[in-house]
């Protein structure tokens, strides 16, 4: 069965029309989606934060950028974020994998340790950023359950577009021009496919190919983005298809 139905709607009010035609414009959703705005950090404090306005701190910053997936997307793909938050929070990763992956997907710009909290502390409060938003319009809004992706052969076809890359992307994490420095990213983005969602350990894959600007094997990560049923633009959008 494909796993399209893991972005299907959470509500009954959603519109198959309006869905189409965000997909079109969808290049993330949920935790990598959040972690992708280590891009826009800039233009989010530009548009935020006047020049003379005191600046709040990069733990708000990044729970603001949490409270507005809510005006993003629509509520089937906001409420991806606490997908991916819980599918972690309930696995059996150690806290430095969590650590790690989300480093890695952010390019090294943003490490809850450098604030005070674990990597699990920081995902929960994103959640609460987040669930807080949700219910200023919906104040009955509980939380899906948690539906990570655990089929054998998913993980296995994540693993295995991992693999030709490994060293690569380990090379790259660990010599960053800009961010800090992250070591053990391969090991523990195979730790989120194995033991918590092979969906959600894909995307952070792919989120920290782009951070990284590693070149990869663009059609066959477009082909596995097809069988877990992302919107069209999630896998090739920001990917260095470069093949020299």
């Amino acid at each position: 069965m494909r796993q399209r139905e893991q972005y299907g709607r959470f509500y009954e009010d959603d519109f198959v029309e309006a869905e189409f035609v965000e997909d079109i414009y969808t290049t993330d959703m949920g935790l990598t989606w959040l972690a992708s705005q280590w891009e826009v950090l800039e233009e989010f404090y530009r548009e935020h934060f006047p020049a003379l306005a005191d600046d709040p701190g990069p733990v708000t910053v990044w729970l603001m950028l949490a409270e507005s997936s809510v005006d993003q997307f629509d509520r089937s793909k906001a409420a991806q974020l606490s997908q991916d938050v819980q599918r972690l929070l309930r696995s059996p990763l150690p806290d430095e994998t969590v650590r790690t992956v989300w480093r890695a997907a952010t390019h090294g710009v943003f490490d809850p340790r450098e604030h005070g909290m674990s990597a699990g502390s920081w995902l929960r409060r994103t959640e609460e950023a987040w669930l807080a938003r949700v219910r200023q319009d919906d104040p009955a809004f509980v939380p899906p359950p948690p539906q990570p992706v655990v089929d054998e052969e998913l993980r296995r076809a994540v693993l295995r577009v991992i693999h030709p890359v490994s060293e690569r992307l380990s090379l790259a994490a660990e010599n960053p021009p800009f961010g800090l420095a992250v070591t053990g990213v391969v090991p523990a983005l195979k730790q989120v496919v194995t033991e918590s969602c092979a969906d959600l350990g894909y995307r952070l894959f792919l989120r920290a190919m782009k951070a990284y600007h590693v070149p990869a094997d663009k059609p066959s990560l477009v082909a596995l983005g097809e069988r877990f049923g992302y919107p069209c633009w999630v896998v090739p959008e920001g990917l260095n298809d470069r093949t020299d």
